[in-house]
């Protein structure tokens, strides 16, 4: 029985991952955190029985405490709530599905206890992949990516016999044969020079082919309409401005230990192909399927099995072609200044990050038009002294200047 913990669980992914949990029958939940939801959080609680239940609101989680009184769990809140429910006794998984830098601490603290991280939470390795990776590193422990993107990527290096990051993705090779294996892959089984470029591939979301004048008018009920995917509203919107793909740019750099330089983003409308991979003889290995993120998710919890999965499959005779496109980064200038974060690297990185989360919020409740969001972006990080190699302190610091400054200004 594999035993998990669940960040966010009312949210898209956390509530695909209880449908998993559900379908298969051999996983056993320990513990949930939920923002604000305890609607759906009690109905979680009352058929996955975990040990343990967080609401990041506080009153809100004293309205559950009384709700579920007949239930032997654990209602926490706040961030020690998040961190208890990160670091609950008996899981071995800890699925990160929150929304936000908010999931960075109870990572560490999920990590330093030793927890495999299922991550699908981008923030994390965006803003401290340079902490997050060496301490999974240290702590023998796996980071099993759920964005699809991602996991396309590892499904394609599996070919090779690597293990789940970051433990077969050290600088030195010659780390400890026996952990490597434990990870599903054996020492020294990828070379540095084999993997020469990532392609990321993106929808375009529902904006591909505007002009930067038809972007002018775009409402908040048009960036929701995604012709692919069913998300979360920030992600959604994120994909709209290619935000979203600025950030698996960043991801990737660290997950999988390559130069921002090596990453090329790739526009591929119909999301029938999920990323690729190029090695050094020119071979290009693709991860296809129909855009279901059961399949990574799943991929993540029971790895390095492949289970069978219900769903949609892909059916090559009717889907004829399979075209590309260069991404527009004058229209969208969001992922141009996601490279431009990636390559200065330390707190900046962390700026382009905090001004998106600042400047969607202000989107949704109708406060600013959407060519805003690239702007608040691009002025704080115009503003911001990035810091090398920063501290989760420092980090934190960065984002919460990043959010004054844009309240000063906006």
């Amino acid at each position: 029985m594999r035993k998990i913990s669940v960040l966010g669980s009312t949210g898209s992914i956390g509530t695909q991952t209880l449908d998993i949990v559900r379908e298969n029958g051999d996983i056993q939940v320990t513990a949930l955190a939920v923002d604000h939801n305890i609607t759906a959080l009690e109905k979680q609680i009352r058929e996955f029985k975990p040990r343990i239940a967080c609401v990041w609101d506080e009153r809100k989680a004293a309205e559950l405490k009384t709700a579920v009184a007949d239930l032997p769990v654990k209602v926490v809140s706040g961030m020690d709530g998040l961190i208890e429910a990160a670091t609950e006794a008996s899981a071995q998984t800890v699925v990160t599905a929150v929304v936000g830098m908010i999931g960075i601490r109870p990572t560490i603290a999920a990590i330093e206890a030793g927890k495999d991280i299922a991550l699908a939470n981008k923030e994390t390795l965006v803003t401290a992949g340079h902490l997050i990776m060496p301490l999974a590193r240290e702590k023998g422990v796996r980071i099993l990516p759920v964005d699809s993107e991602h996991s396309a990527i590892f499904q394609c290096l599996t070919t090779l016999g690597v293990g789940a990051p970051p433990l077969d993705w050290a600088e030195n090779q010659t780390e400890d044969a026996g952990k490597k294996a434990a990870c599903g892959g054996s020492a020294g089984s990828r070379s540095k020079n084999q993997l020469t470029k990532i392609l990321l591939t993106a929808s375009g979301g529902p904006f591909r082919g505007y002009t930067r004048q038809q972007l002018q008018d775009v409402t908040l009920e048009d960036a929701l309409k995604h012709p692919n995917w069913s998300m979360g509203r920030k992600v959604t919107i994120d994909s709209s401005t290619m935000v979203n793909k600025g950030l698996e740019v960043m991801e990737a750099r660290w997950l999988f230990d390559v130069p921002v330089s090596q990453i090329q983003v790739v526009i591929q409308p119909k999301s029938v192909i999920h990323s690729m991979v190029e090695f050094a003889d020119g071979a290009v290995l693709a991860q296809l399927g129909t855009p279901d993120m059961k399949l990574p998710i799943q991929y993540s919890l029971y790895y390095p099995e492949r289970r069978p999965l219900g769903g949609e499959r892909l059916d090559f005779w009717s889907l004829a072609q399979i075209a590309f496109e260069k991404p527009d980064t004058e229209t969208f200038r969001a992922l141009k200044l996601a490279y431009q974060a990636a390559e200065t690297g330390g707190t900046m990185p962390t700026v382009f990050n905090a001004a998106n989360e600042h400047a969607v919020a202000r989107f949704i409740n109708h406060w600013i038009p959407y060519l805003t969001i690239t702007e608040m972006i691009e002025a704080a990080m115009s503003a911001h002294k990035a810091v090398s190699h920063p501290t989760l302190k420092q980090i934190l610091e960065a984002e919460r200047e990043t959010y004054e400054f844009l309240r000063s200004r906006y």
